[in-house]
């Protein structure tokens, strides 16, 4: 099966089919590019959607995100994320894979299809050309036949008349033999070129033909094939993210399996406990005794008396009314005597105990929160006292990193002068000095309300009492009367100042002794080096090209990572020359500095 000798006489069809298989070429490109442009799409509305539904940073939203459901959300948009990029890797290598390579084939393609078809008309011009020589050669031959057939009767005509002369009838006889000449002379002529365009018929037929035929066949059939590959890698591509996609996927089921509503219902008490006791039964008020006063001259004495108790009755309950309940309005009473109501102020438990008290309560009437968090309950209190304590204590650690970096800039710039000026260094270093020492002071206040707080509260775990770690051991505060009666009441927040001192002062050697600790470093992660290394400085240490340590300090921010060979080789290196893997329960990353 051949174009060249199936299709000989199909050079215009031929020529029009091989432009149309091109057309469906660019028509393809047109698709995949279109593709892609939609995948590009999908995966920024995918990433916006993902992004509009994050949680803003120091947010409501983002204290939310503790429980379970929440936290299988935040997956599910993160694992939406990289499915949306799963979509942009799907639209590089369409562009990639397929249209660039489809935009070059098509410019090669048209550059061959345009190069067979020249060949093609110049054969046929030479083809059309040679026809044209041979039509003219035969018209010659036949005029000069008719032309040597009228000069043969011609002469015959002067032969036969007796009137006409000698010379004329050789001169008749001259012409006729002339135009016969000229007629055999034609007819070689036509034959030798009949022969030639034979020949040249021939070849064209049974040779260019087929072979530019030929070509253009093979042309069209590796842009068929072309075509179907194509079509074979547009589905490959798809094909290649399917697992990660199913990852992704799988990643949403893992969340979605993650999710413990008895872990969130134990969140949401956590979060809304208040510590108080519930309020005791209410007392039985007794309004029946007036009517049981009896009308004699005694009756005020009696009544005086009698009225002593009741008191008791409506103090108790005010005391212990439902915080949720509103308290009803009575009925208005009888007016009782002034030392009654002395003696029930001084039985019942008072709503401020001390001018501190009345302080703070006017401070939160004009919405000012109180720095000790006083106002919250002891439950959230406690907590609130908590996390101020870790901030404070992530403080102190970065601005103790800090310092520890200053003074490694500081040590090099002694060894090496040239590097720099040591002395420079000396005014961050004491403001990072003085830094760190408010830090503290602040942390050992905070840590001294916190353990006030944690003393009224019922026992708890170690861990889940205290997760700094900067306590071994609590001092019991030495309460008065006074204290008593705060502990009792709702707020709840004072102790004595000087058990106050004492614990700052217990607090403040138990965190002072943390930082003199002088144990080993333990190993984070490991790590592997990228490039050859001599430590030939004081403090740093050599590493080999693809040799494998362990990681004991991160980079601080001054380009040095210290690692660890054995227990007595450790030292900096370049953070650049090093490929960091830290352990999950150090930093739970890769990282690739």
């Amino acid at each position: 099966m051949s174009w060249g000798t199936e299709l000989w006489d199909q050079f215009d069809n031929l020529e029009k089919h091989t432009q149309w298989g091109i057309d469906i070429l660019e028509k393809y490109i047109k698709f995949v590019k279109e593709r892609t442009e939609i995948e590009l799409s999908y995966a920024k509305q995918l990433r916006n959607l993902s992004k509009k539904y994050q949680p803003k940073k120091n947010s409501k939203e983002e204290e939310e995100y503790r429980y379970t459901a929440c936290k299988a959300f935040l997956s599910t948009l993160n694992e939406t994320n990289d499915y949306a990029g799963q979509h942009e890797v799907i639209s590089e290598n369409l562009t990639a894979q397929i249209v660039a390579g489809l935009a070059r084939y098509v410019q090669e393609l048209k550059q061959e299809r345009k190069s067979h078809f020249h060949d093609g008309r110049k054969a046929q011009q030479h083809i059309e050309t040679c026809w044209k020589q041979l039509e003219s050669s035969k018209r010659r031959f036949e005029r000069d036949c008719k032309e040597a057939d009228r000069a043969q009767q011609y002469f015959e005509k002067m032969d036969a008349d007796i009137n006409v002369t000698k010379a004329d009838v050789e001169k008749a006889r001259q012409q006729a033999q002339m135009r016969h000449q000229m007629a055999e002379d034609s007819k070689a002529d036509y034959s030798s070129i009949l022969q030639k365009f034979n020949q040249e018929q021939r070849e064209y037929y049974h040779t260019h033909i087929p072979s530019i035929f030929q070509k253009i066949q093979e042309m069209e059939e590796r842009r068929v094939v072309r075509i179907g590959e194509s079509m074979k890698t547009y589905a490959e591509v798809d094909r290649q993210v399917i697992p990660i996609v199913g990852k992704c996927l799988d990643g949403i089921v893992k969340a979605a399996e993650s999710i413990d509503e008895k872990n969130d219902s134990q969140l949401v008490i956590e979060a809304y406990k208040s510590g108080f006791e519930p309020p005791g039964d209410i007392e039985f008020e007794d309004y029946t005794q007036p009517m049981k006063r009896t009308v004699s001259d005694n009756s005020l004495s009696n009544s005086r008396g009698e009225g002593k108790a009741e008191p008791k009755f409506g103090s108790k309950s005010k005391g212990k009314l439902w915080p949720f309940i509103k308290k009803n309005k009575s009925p208005k009473q009888q007016k009782e005597p002034l030392s009654h109501r002395f003696n029930e102020f001084m039985t019942s438990k008072p709503k401020i105990h001390c001018f501190r008290s009345l302080k703070r309560g006017l401070s939160l009437k004009l919405g000012a929160t109180p720095e000790d968090f006083s106002n919250l309950p002891p439950e959230q209190r406690r907590k609130k006292l908590q996390q101020k304590v870790d901030e404070l204590n992530k403080e102190i650690q970065k601005e103790m990193d800090q310092r520890d970096a200053i003074t490694k800039m500081k040590d090099v710039y002694l060894r090496n002068p040239q590097m720099g000026d040591p002395a420079s260094l000396d005014h961050k270093l004491t403001e990072v000095s003085q830094n760190i020492e408010k830090l503290r002071l602040e942390a050992q206040k905070f840590e001294a309300w916190l353990a006030e707080v944690e003393g009224r509260l019922p026992a708890r775990s170690d861990q889940a009492r205290r997760q700094s770690g900067l306590y071994d051991a609590q001092t019991a505060p030495t309460v008065n009367n006074c204290a008593q009666a705060r502990e009792s009441s709702p707020d709840g927040s004072y102790t004595e100042e000087q058990s106050q001192e004492s614990e700052v002062k217990v607090l403040a050697a138990d965190f002072d002794d943390e930082f003199d600790d002088e144990e080993p470093l333990p190993a984070i992660g490991t790590c592997k080096a990228l490039y050859t290394f001599d430590g030939q400085n004081e403090g740093t240490i050599s590493v080999v090209e693809g040799e494998t340590l362990y990681v004991i300090e991160e980079d601080k921010g001054d380009g040095w990572t210290r690692i660890r060979r054995n227990e007595d080789e450790e030292g900096y290196v370049p953070t650049s020359y090093v490929e960091v893997y830290l352990d999950k329960n150090a930093k739970g990353a890769k990282t690739y500095i």
